[in-house]
This record gives C-alpha cells, sequence and structure tokens, in this order.
C-alpha cells in the first residue's frame, strides 16, 4: 500500500534532487568568483596608500583565474556524473527480453 506512492514519488523527486544539486554547484562557483573579485574593490579600499585597486587586482586576479579552473573542473565532472547516472537509470528502466532462442 505504501510501496507503490514511495515509488511514485521518488521518481518524481530523483530529478528534481539532480537539479537542485546541479543549481547548487553552478551557485556556489558564481558565489566563490564574485566573492574574490570584490577583493579587488575592498582591497583598492584599504590600500590606496599602496597603489590603490592595483594591489588588490594583483591579488584577486589570480585566485579568480584558479576559482573559475575549479568551477570549470566541476562543471565537467558533472556533466560525467549526471551522464553515467542517467544511462544506468535507463539502463535499469529498460528490460532485457529473456526469450528463448
Amino acid at each position: 500500500v505504501i510501496l507503490t506512492p514511495v515509488e511514485v514519488m521518488g521518481i518524481f523527486f530523483f530529478f528534481f534532487v539532480l537539479m537542485l544539486r546541479l543549481f547548487g554547484n553552478i551557485t556556489g562557483g558564481h558565489i566563490a568568483i564574485l566573492s574574490v573579485v570584490s577583493l579587488i574593490f575592498i582591497l583598492g579600499e584599504y590600500g590606496k596608500n599602496m597603489g590603490g585597486a592595483i594591489g588588490g587586482t594583483l591579488i584577486a586576479v589570480p585566485i579568480v583565474l584558479f576559482v573559475n579552473a575549479m568551477e570549470l573542473l566541476v562543471a565537467f565532472l558533472q556533466a560525467y556524473v549526471f551522464t553515467l547516472l542517467t544511462s544506468i537509470f535507463i539502463g535499469v528502466a529498460v528490460e532485457e527480453h529473456h526469450g528463448h532462442h
């Protein structure tokens, strides 16, 4: 009695959970990049006596490039995992024909 509704909900919630996971990874990477880019302006305000925003830029740009590379790596990893999970679930969902020859 309980198994059928749970299975039906699992089918629909599975895709929703995957969507939230992907959204969280993408949003996390973007927030990290925006936070590091904001260092340019913060350090520029603090370092007016030491070269202005140039000091903040010299610190923030390599960090932004590193975080951007990490985000690209995570994107490729997510694409691989989603492709793998999709192929596994399609393979499980499609029943093979076990006919006798």
